[in-house]
């Protein structure tokens, strides 16, 4: 029979449940659905932007690009959104420049992106979408912006003991 804490926990993964840190496989289940929630959101945010194409990397692209106006390369974006895989950010980059919402502009053997007027339509129409639907409805949390601030922080600090990991996993 299950103990108490066994039925107040929701994971997705049982098998994975440690004896040590069941609240780690809690966390991970909460990061499993609040992503694939944030993905849905970016989505639909998009669409009634008024773009239908993008997927979910294809908006973080865009609004990386557009981040403080100043250009970037294939490199940084990867970088700052921590993602290894060039060919995925590659990719998102020619749909945009296809859509007419980036240009690229070499610089020596680089290209840098920066957001055509377009793209920064885009980003501004996002923007006013999400004050209105997203926002607002963080008040109803009574989690005040310094404390939001904070579950931030721990992300970020999570994100690098679980890229420390990866790598500890590979050299396996």
């Amino acid at each position: 029979m299950a103990d108490d804490q066994e039925l107040n926990s929701i994971v997705s993964s049982s098998h994975l449940v440690s004896e040590l840190s069941r609240e780690l496989s809690e966390f991970e289940y909460g990061l499993t659905i609040a992503n694939n929630s944030f993905q849905r959101w970016m989505l639909h945010c998009s669409s009634s932007s008024g773009v239908n194409e993008l997927t979910p990397l294809d908006v973080l692209v865009i609004h990386h690009i557009n981040h403080r106006e100043r250009p970037k390369k294939v490199s940084d974006i990867c970088f700052i959104l921590n993602l290894e895989d060039t060919h995925t950010i590659s990719y998102s980059v020619r749909k945009l420049v296809s859509l007419g919402m980036i240009v690229g502009t070499k610089q020596g053997k680089e290209t840098f992106y920066n957001t055509t007027e377009s793209g920064q339509d885009y980003c501004q129409k996002y923007r006013k979408i999400r004050e209105a639907c997203l926002v607002n409805s963080l008040k109803a949390l009574n989690l005040s912006n310094k404390e939001l601030g904070e579950v931030a922080n721990a992300l970020r600090m999570l994100s690098g003991i679980y890229d420390q990991a990866s790598r500890a996993a590979a050299s396996l």
